[in-house]
């Protein structure tokens, strides 16, 4: 069943055309009036335009309807008011800006500035106590620039790929899914004369965008007339580009690298190692945050599409036939968005679930993926991420590698529409089979019995001198081939060779069918004791984009409140403690050495207590300091005006108590490591409102 809000939007949409078809009639039944002349009496005509005045006023209210359920109009810039509002704030408050700028800049590579490397510090560092301390994660470090081969066997250079389409006339690079993404939403948001099946079609589109391959994008491209955004010239068809910036490692130039585009295959070269270092015992999660690469084609939108980007990623290794969670139930009633594939594919809106109904009913595949989408949920919330404006997105089946069991998206809402952010994705056994292939290095785990297992045993034993007689320097592939084949396979030739004495045999490597013959191979089943199990783990893989987390961050926490003259509007930022950039300021009243020689020993306190702060002692009024630090999002600000005690302000609420200098780092610290709240401290604290509230 769709949604409310597209059935409303529907039956305005319709309510629109049918008011425009009736002003369309009533023009033409006046021009008709008109054109009759003396015919027509003047009071007959005067009546008509009245009427299709009147028409015209109901169709534009039901315009003005319309433009408010869609967004367009002052929605729309709304949004774009806002996002501009931050930036502009961001970038003036120097928490990132342009790389390069003096230059110019290039697009896609921005600088963090001193707040904006703080935010970005401390989120990192609530990342590593949120899921590589608490759940006793195995941290790594891997360079940046890897090898070929390496990137060749998880099958990046080959389909690491974006469709990309080109200006026929400049040659200008475009994403081709952006293009398409951007037309539709811009007909949808401005073209008010849509018809509510062309509204649902173009909508269909944006929910299948991941879906299409590169013929339905062209072909989608062509039917809506798109063209290069800056030139209007006719784009190309498109075509994949990797995104990869490859490079060579030492003087030769052949030996070829690739800065990387994830942090993840670090990991997995590493598995046997890391293994080994875990006292060989499954399950085990390694982690790693680093830079990594992209060559985007075109990017934009700030943070959310850079070339150079920092990555948090973890890597769960667990055992394919049991990816059970004994933690799960700690997660199992948490309730929020979820978006699974049915809902998508039928244009419904997302859904509040629960995550223990959503595993039990296998919408998510396993308690191991579902534990860490819920632990995602919690790390995003706690970080200060509107839970209203966060879901879960469950992959459309072309989105999903082929290899993938299930795999979900943390989408943010922010002023650019729904941003993923975080990808949990249960990647099966892929990656440490592809390493394990083309390393010849088994990455493999063991499971011991307690005591030993007669088990049917698959034997394959190809007789290398008769196969190298018959295929000569062919003889290795085919004998790989012949050791490759599934428990069917081998008995379904076994049971050809005993009634013919020999079957065709595709050797994939070659490229062709050839004949084997009885004497060639030795195929049985043979009964065996086994001391242990041997298997490749599979891996759960949550994977974060912290640049946009935190441009997500900054929005959700952004807001704007008018100073006390009411004559302008202070911009804040409503940080939790644990992601602020600074944790507090220390404002002397006034100019004063009592109050100073106060001032540098709660600054000494502060900083043995490991607190970030700052010291204003500028003459401007309090209130002006007050708003100065509300700006870059600072939740507590110190005021000396006396030289016994002080007083804390909070940043939200504008509540100010008053508690000794000796006792200041020790309540700041509570607050900012989260063992206190607000309300605790000021339920233990005299209130104080004083000749220096703000005077924003």
């Amino acid at each position: 069943m769709a949604s409310s809000t597209t059935t409303s939007e529907d039956a305005l949409r319709r309510a629109l055309a049918e008011r425009q078809a009736a002003v369309d009639a009533q023009a033409e039944a006046v021009r008709a009036l008109k054109a009759a002349g003396a015919a027509a009496a003047k009071t007959e005509v005067d009546a008509s335009v009245e009427a299709l005045k009147a028409l015209k006023v109901e169709a534009g209210a039901a315009a003005r309807r319309l433009q408010a359920a869609v967004g367009a109009g002052g929605g729309g810039a709304a949004r774009e008011e806002m996002r501009q509002a931050v930036v502009n704030t961001l970038e003036r408050k120097l928490f990132y800006i342009p790389s390069f700028k003096i230059y110019r800049g290039v697009a896609g590579l921005y600088d963090y500035g001193p707040p904006g490397c703080a935010v970005k510090a401390n989120v990192l560092a609530f990342w590593r106590q949120h899921f590589v301390l608490e759940e006793n994660m195995l941290e790594v470090d891997c360079p940046c620039v890897t090898p070929e081969v390496v990137l060749k066997a998880s099958g990046h250079v080959e389909k690491f790929t974006d469709l990309m389409v080109k200006d026929e006339k400049t040659g200008t690079c475009y994403r081709a899914d952006h293009l398409l993404k951007d037309h539709c939403k811009e007909k949808l948001e401005k073209d008010l004369t849509l018809s509510p099946e062309k509204a649902a079609e173009l909508k269909h589109v944006l929910a299948v965008l991941d879906d299409l391959s590169a013929d339905e994008l062209g072909a989608k491209i062509k039917e809506y007339g798109i063209v290069a955004p800056d030139t209007k010239n006719p784009l190309s068809d498109p075509y994949p580009f990797n995104l990869m910036f490859q490079t060579s490692i030492g003087p030769t130039g052949l030996n070829v690298g690739y800065m990387r585009p994830e942090t993840a295959q670090g990991i997995f070269v590493n598995f046997k190692d890391l293994y080994y270092y875990n006292g060989q015992k499954l399950p085990f999660a390694a982690a790693q945050i680093g830079q990594a690469f992209r060559n985007e084609i075109s990017p934009r939108q700030g943070l959310l599409r850079v070339r150079e980007f920092t990555l948090a990623e973890i890597e769960h290794f667990v055992d394919p036939e049991d990816k059970s969670h004994p933690k799960f139930v700690d997660v199992a009633d948490l309730e929020f968005l979820m978006f699974p594939r049915e809902l998508q594919l039928s244009g419904e809106s997302a859904k509040l679930v629960k995550l223990g109904e959503a595993v039990s009913k296998g919408t998510v595949n396993n308690e191991t993926l579902g534990y860490f989408i819920g632990r995602v949920y919690l790390f995003l919330t706690r970080l200060g991420i509107d839970k209203n404006r966060l879901r879960f997105r469950q992959h459309l089946p072309n989105e999903m590698a082929h290899y993938a069991a299930d795999c979900w998206d943390a989408e943010i809402e922010c002023s650019y529409g729904w941003i993923e952010c975080v990808g949990i994705a249960d990647r099966s056994a892929y990656d440490l089979r592809a390493h394990s292939d083309k390393s010849g290095v088994p990455l493999v785990a063991h499971e011991k019995f307690s005591k030993p297992r007669e088990v049917e045993k698959l034997v394959i034993v190809p007789s290398k001198k008769d196969l190298g007689l018959a295929f000569k320097g062919n003889q290795k592939m085919v004998v790989e081939a012949l050791e490759a084949m599934s428990e069917k396979e081998a008995m379904d030739m076994k049971a050809a060779l005993e009634s013919k004495g020999e079957t065709n045999f595709q050797v994939c490597t070659l490229g062709k069918d050839v004949v084997i013959t009885k004497k060639m191979v030795s195929i049985s089943m043979e009964k065996k004791l086994e001391h242990q199990r041997v298997f490749t783990p599979s891996v759960i893989e949550p994977s974060f984009g912290i640049g946009r987390i935190i441009y997500c961050l900054f929005e959700h926490s952004f807001y704007t409140r008018p100073s006390k003259s009411e004559e302008e509007q202070l911009n804040v930022f409503r940080f939790p403690p644990i992601v602020a950039p600074i944790k507090c300021t220390v404002f002397p009243l006034v100019k004063n050495q009592e109050f100073d020689d106060a001032a540098k020993v709660i600054d000494k306190a502060l900083t043995t207590a490991g607190i970030s702060h700052i010291i204003d002692t500028t003459a401007i009024s309090i209130g002006r300091r007050y708003a100065r630090t509300d700006e870059i999002g600072v939740p507590f600000a110190v005021t000396v005006d006396s030289a016994t005690s002080v007083t804390i302000r909070e940043r939200d609420s504008k509540e100010q108590i008053r508690v000794g200098i000796d006792e200041v780092a020790s309540v700041v610290k509570q607050l900012t490591d989260g063992q206190s709240t607000w309300a605790d401290v000021s339920f233990k604290y005299p209130s104080h409102i004083g000749p220096q509230g703000d005077q924003e």
